[in-house]
């Protein structure tokens, strides 16, 4: 958590100063990056709310889902988790949202990729996706890893 508190501290700078919020959609970081920006004061300036979605039924059930958020596309890709990230922030009604889905340890995907996978997505006015890949079945190590990976992305889109 202690490396995510300064990404998250420069996240919430930057947000504050442009008046832009942020939703979020988590699955492996298991709402690190939630405690993460919720721990900046003045988050409720920036920071809307998430949600921590570990299974297919969480995920129907809290989105109303009748089947994936983008059905002609593969779970665990970057284009299905962008699509999740934009279901996030119109659902929420935020200028940014975050997405991530992966495996964090210590074993991998029922959709195939090894654990040390996860892939994020950014919904917002630069929308970005990217894999991360740690090679490692550390499942706490791999979880921040995803959530220093989903806020430096968010900076990299608000740079």
């Amino acid at each position: 958590m202690e490396k995510l508190i300064p990404l998250a501290a420069e996240v919430a700078e930057r947000l504050k100063k442009r008046g832009e919020t942020l939703a979020l959609s988590e699955s492996s970081m298991g709402g690190l990056v939630s405690a993460a920006l919720v721990a900046q004061p003045g988050a409720s300036a920036f920071y809307l709310g998430s949600t921590v979605i570990y299974t297919r039924g969480a995920a129907r059930a809290l989105y109303d889902l009748k089947g994936p958020p983008a059905p002609d596309l593969k779970p665990l890709t970057e284009p299905y988790v962008a699509a999740m990230a934009e279901v996030a922030r119109q659902k929420l009604g935020s200028t940014w949202a975050l997405a991530e889905m992966g495996a964090s340890g210590p074993s991998g995907s029922p959709y195939g990729p090894p654990p040390g996978t996860a892939v994020i997505g950014l919904a917002g006015p630069r929308p970005a996706a990217i894999t991360v890949s740690t090679g490692s079945a550390d499942r706490a190590a791999n979880m921040r890893a995803f959530g220093a990976a989903a806020l430096q992305l968010l900076l990299k889109s608000l740079t």
